[in-house]
């Protein structure tokens, strides 16, 4: 897939104990992002944060927080992204979706024969 120029960046916040059929519902959103041929998704876990509640999530030692922010990011084109949408609308409940445009500088793989 060849992904060059304008796109834009699919950002999902949602909290790491976040569920989806007993499994993390980050890891549903990136299984289903890649089911759909999405360019790629990345899971990157916050230290800190809060949201629409107020209430503030830290991995500081002193308040250990098992419910850690969690951005799940997804950059393709904005016609498939858009298209990728509805199949949030049941998955994320709590949390927050946004859209950036951006531009896409580099998108290359590994070959088959490279570790």
């Amino acid at each position: 897939m060849k992904l060059e120029g304008p796109a834009v960046r699919l950002t999902v916040m949602v909290g790491e104990t976040d569920q989806w059929h007993h499994r993390p519902l980050y890891h549903e959103i990136v299984r289903r992002a890649r089911e759909d041929g999405l360019a790629g998704a990345t899971v990157l876990r916050g230290i800190e944060g809060y949201g629409a509640s107020s209430r503030i999530h830290t991995a500081r030692i002193l308040s250990l927080s098992e419910d850690l922010p969690v951005a799940v990011i997804v950059v393709d084109t904005e016609e498939r992204v858009r298209a990728f949408l509805p199949r949030l609308d049941e998955l994320v409940t709590e949390g927050l979706v946004v859209l950036d445009p951006v531009e896409v500088i580099r998108y290359t793989g590994r070959g088959a024969d490279d570790s």
